[in-house]
C-alpha cells in the first residue's frame, strides 16, 4: 500500500497537491483515501467557533492561532491525541482496502516518528512566502498561525535503517513545474 505525506508552511499548496494527485491517480482507476491527521484540532476549532456563537461558514477556513494553539495543549494533555486516532485510521484502511493510497496533506514535525513508521514516504510542498500568503488571504483564513511555531518547524528526519529522504515538490501558482503531465 503506498502512503504519502505532505507537509510544508501554511498555504504552500499542500491541500491542492493532495487534490491533483487525487485526481491524476483516480483516473488511472487507483482508489486514493485521503486521511488527516490533524482531523481532531479541525473539530476542535469548529467546536469553538460554534460555542463562541460564530460557527465557521467555510470548512477550509483556518484559525492558525488557535489551531497552533489547540494542536500545542493537546499534545501536552496527550502526546498521542492527534497520532492516535490517525493511526487508527490508517490501520483501518490498510484492513479494508489494502489498495488504496492513503494521501495526508496536513503532517507536522511533531507528528513525523509516528507517520514515517507507519509507512508513509514524505513529500514537502514549498512555496515562496508571498504566495503562502495569498494563499490563506484567498482561503479566508481567519488568522495566520506562528510560522516560527513548533509545529510549523522544519522537519527532521533520521537516515537509520528503512528510512528514506523527504521529496520536495515547489509550487510556484496554481501549477506544480515537475508534475507529471502539467
Amino acid at each position: 500500500m503506498l502512503k504519502i505525506a505532505l507537509y510544508g508552511l501554511p498555504g504552500a499548496g499542500k491541500s491542492t497537491a493532495a487534490k491533483v494527485l487525487t485526481q491524476e491517480l483516480s483516473s488511472k482507476g487507483i482508489d486514493v483515501a485521503r486521511l488527516r491527521l490533524a482531523e481532531p484540532l479541525y473539530e476542535a476549532q469548529r467546536a469553538v467557533y460554534a460555542m463562541a456563537g460564530r460557527p465557521l461558514a467555510d470548512e477550509n477556513q483556518q484559525d492558525g492561532r488557535l489551531l497552533n494553539l489547540l494542536g500545542t495543549e493537546m499534545r501536552r494533555i496527550n502526546l498521542e491525541a492527534l497520532t492516535g486516532p490517525f493511526t487508527y485510521r490508517v490501520r483501518q484502511a490498510e484492513a479494508e482496502s489494502p489498495k488504496t493510497v492513503l494521501l495526508c496533506d496536513d503532517l507536522r514535525a511533531p507528528d513525523v516518528a509516528t507517520v514515517t513508521l507507519l509507512g508513509f514516504r514524505l513529500v514537502e510542498i514549498s512555496a515562496p512566502a508571498a504566495l503562502r500568503r495569498s494563499r490563506r488571504q484567498a482561503r479566508g483564513d481567519l488568522s495566520a498561525g506562528d510560522e516560527s511555531h513548533p509545529t510549523e518547524a522544519p522537519l527532521r528526519w533520521s537516515r537509520g535503517a528503512g528510512s528514506t529522504t523527504p521529496a520536495t515538490l515547489p509550487s510556484t501558482g496554481s501549477v506544480w513545474p515537475c508534475w507529471p503531465g502539467s
